[in-house]
């Protein structure tokens, strides 16, 4: 099998929901990472771009990565292909990663099922379902994502205290000077001038008083908030892959190598725990187990399914290992970038001497999970 290598990371500062980057369209997010990895490598021959991405409905259409390599200064030779696992998502030189604007998702309207009908079915597709078939409504249910996270919740006994105090440390933990080498400005043209967005928009500075004192709108007595969960953002990333022989023709860095893959089904109703379904997989292909890795980079759609998952991994809630730098409750889950993301972020805590493997690893929405094993050079 041909090793395969990350060798460089280039994302946008992640904008708040209707934030600095809303005016931002989401295909213009990604031609703008591809041109960042194209600035660190003038010369790299790229074979493909693929490109994840949750929603699809709207100016994402059509194939966003295609449109982001038209955008893009690469040649428009090169083919793209987009991908949609939600919120997860024989080569010589490959850039993959990610690209959502939450902002910008479009309320889609369903076609009338009879003539002359004066019904219309419209749904917001930020996030959740839409379109539902009955048979799956009837057998799975069709709880929305934050529900998902208070089944969760219930199901492992985990205290609203233990969520804030990971929310906490979420924000704590998140570093602006250490992602700043790997941000790209982005310079928004309006009526004013230019607006130029350096700096991740989503952390916040909180406090456990603040974060206990947040209503809990998804269920009564429920524990989910909007401080103990990731946020709806705008954000797109980039990674270029490449095999040994694209390394040397390129004169690549490699950060990390990328060894084995696993992803697994759960229930929809409890999607949080995926990742324990996936690196049960993992473990059965590498012999290595979650608590064995020496770097672990798991996206935070709510501290409440994080914390379900490390704990059926025997890790500890504040484990330093575990999102070192802050994670999606801190910086935001734009649900098609998280992937990359992490997995650039994993890459280059073990470049920076954090270890000798990495674990990244993601609940996707309908009851997933993917979990990634990286190697150090």
């Amino acid at each position: 099998m041909t090793d395969v290598f990350l060798c460089a990371h280039r994302r946008t500062p992640i904008g708040r929901h209707g934030g600095a980057m809303a005016m931002v369209r989401p295909d213009d997010m990604a031609a703008h990472v591809i041109d960042g990895l194209l600035d660190l490598h003038p010369g790299l021959t790229v074979d493909e771009v693929i490109l994840g991405c949750a929603n699809q409905a709207g100016e994402d259409n059509r194939n966003v990565a295609r449109m982001a390599v038209l955008l893009s200064r690469l040649p428009d030779s090169v083919p793209g292909l987009t991908v949609n696992r939600l919120c997860a998502s024989g080569l010589d030189a490959v850039i993959a990663g990610g690209v959502e604007s939450m902002t910008r998702a479009p309320f889609v309207l369903a076609k009338a099922e009879t003539a002359f009908s004066r019904q219309a079915e419209i749904h917001d597709t930020t996030i959740g379902w839409r379109f539902v078939n009955d048979r799956i409504a009837r057998a799975y249910g069709t709880d929305s994502m934050p529900e998902t996270a208070e089944n969760v919740a219930a199901e492992h006994a985990i205290s609203r205290a233990d969520q804030d105090a990971f929310a906490l440390r979420s924000q704590s933990r998140y570093s602006a000077d250490w992602h700043a080498c790997d941000l790209l400005p982005v310079t928004i043209t309006g009526r004013k001038g230019d607006t130029v967005v350096a700096q991740d928009e989503h952390p916040r500075a909180t406090t456990l008083e603040k974060l206990a004192a947040l209503p809990t709108p998804f269920r009564p007595g429920g524990t989910i908030t909007a401080g103990n969960a990731a946020g709806i953002n705008d954000g797109a990333a980039a990674l270029i892959l490449a095999s040994a022989a694209g390394v040397k023709r390129h004169g690549l860095t490699p950060l990390a190598r990328i060894g084995a893959a696993a992803s697994a089904g759960v229930a929809p109703r409890v999607m949080g725990v995926g990742p324990v379904a996936a690196v049960e997989r993992l473990t059965a292909r590498t012999g290595r187990a979650a608590a064995d890795f020496d770097v672990i980079e798991i996206n935070e759609a709510f501290a409440a399914q994080v914390l379900a998952c490390l704990r059926a991994w025997g890790i500890a809630d504040d484990d330093p290992r575990v999102n070192a730098f802050g994670g999606g409750i801190s910086m935001g889950h734009p649900l098609g970038m998280s992937g990359a993301r992490i997995a650039g972020t994993a890459a280059r805590r073990l470049a920076e001497g954090g270890g000798k493997s990495a674990l990244v690893t993601l609940c996707v929405g309908v009851g997933q999970g993917v979990a990634l094993e990286l190697l150090a050079i």
